[in-house]
């Protein structure tokens, strides 16, 4: 039966899989950078007989035909690292000092490998297309983006996408799963407060921007707690401020950039039309001004109920239905794979990946991360199974 060769395929496929994740580990690569690991990715895809082509400069798009007819089912990886030092004292550690897999892109691509080479073995047991996303830039410029509107989902066309994420809470034999939005939009603020510049000893003959940037960034924590409605949410973050050259001179500028999460159009829109007016009228109350620039990045990553629903369902007979968690409440995080279940029915998931030996509360984008490995083994077989209930059932 084809569950179980699938089952027993991949576990036969852990030394395989950890040996794949620990090199794409040790070589990490940041967003549109990832040249290597393309290759590698190229190298390994190849020799698998499984054919791909370059996407999105950086990316790759593998495709598994099957029986002729039948439907298109694609599984998503991102393959970009982070910037980060890495201090964990490993044989894979990081050989690209300041650039670290922190956030487990390398288990999410070795996964996509492994269902490259399982699901090519049995492509004469099913009927339908699989294809298998590389995705760069997921970390900064939003790779999905360039994915689809370079036509990643088209010639054949998708039918249905899947995609995860590791997360260090959760056991290697969980998953978590929420109904409904995931994951908030993501967007940069740009705030330029102007004012006069002059002599420190005589403000009276200046406009202080650094003054004014002070009390626009104290109003804009108004725009949560007074703006949205507590049955909402929504965040506003500051996360740089630039100002000023010299103790004793007044300036005449200064930069402000951070970041606006939302869960919904509505929300996002009352939050830009709240930070704009405020920022300005603070500003201009004060004698000075801003300029304020909304880039908006990631949209809210909403679950298509009817692909969860076959992910739970090959979840809960493989891992049993005590170890599928449903997750509480939205994450205000962002992920890019929005622009794929956009356009087409998707879903994604968590898949739990923690270390025994850690205590309680080790995160992504730390300089200490790592993973249970025996997650890539859960990772293959839920992605293959879920694959083969897409391609067998219409939703």
């Amino acid at each position: 039966m084809l569950r179980e060769k699938i089952i027993t395929q991949a576990a036969g496929m852990q030394a395989e899989l950890t040996a794949l994740r620990r090199h794409l580990h040790a070589h990490p690569e940041l967003s549109m950078q990832e040249y290597k690991t393309q290759a590698f990715i190229r190298t390994f895809l190849e020799a698998q007989g499984v054919p791909c082509r370059a996407i999105a400069d950086t990316g790759l798009v593998a495709v598994i035909e099957g029986r002729p007819g039948g439907r298109c089912v694609a599984l998503r990886a991102d393959i970009d690292a982070l910037p980060v030092l890495e201090k964990n004292d490993v044989p894979y550690r990081s050989q690209n000092d300041g650039v670290m897999h922190a956030c487990g892109h390398d288990l999410h691509t070795a996964i996509n490998m492994g269902c490259a080479k399982l699901l090519n073995s049995l492509r004469d047991s099913f009927t339908g297309t699989v294809k298998l996303f590389f995705q760069p830039a997921e970390e900064k410029e939003g790779g999905a983006r360039r994915m689809v509107q370079q036509g990643a989902l088209e010639n054949p066309a998708v039918d249905a996408v899947i995609g995860l994420h590791v997360q260090p809470y959760l056991n290697y034999n969980q998953i978590e799963v929420r109904h409904g939005t995931l994951n908030a939009s993501t967007n940069e603020v740009v705030l330029t407060v102007t004012g006069k510049k002059g002599h420190g000893a005589y403000p009276d003959k200046c406009i202080d921007a650094i003054a004014i940037a002070a009390q626009v960034l104290t109003a804009l924590q108004t725009v949560v707690s007074r703006s949205v409605s507590p049955l909402d949410s929504a965040v506003f973050t500051a996360g740089t401020i630039h100002g000023g050259t010299a103790s004793n001179i007044i300036t005449d500028e200064v930069v402000i950039t951070g970041t606006l999460r939302t869960p919904t159009p509505e929300v996002k829109a009352l939050v830009f039309e709240r930070v704009t007016a405020i920022a300005t009228g603070v500003a201009g109350a004060m004698g000075g001004g801003c300029v304020v620039e909304i880039k908006e990045g990631y949209n809210p990553l909403v679950n298509d109920s009817r692909v969860l629903g076959r992910i739970m369902a090959q979840a809960e007979g493989y891992l049993g239905a005590e170890n599928v968690r449903m997750k509480p409440s939205m994450s205000m995080g962002g992920e890019d794979f929005s622009f794929f279940n956009e356009v087409v029915p998707g879903a994604f998931y968590s898949l739990g990946c923690r270390l025994q030996d850690r205590a309680e509360g080790y995160i992504l984008h730390a300089h200490d991360f790592d993973a249970d490995e025996r997650c890539l083994v859960t990772g293959v077989v839920l992605e293959c199974l879920t694959t083969m209930d897409l391609l067998e059932n219409p939703l």
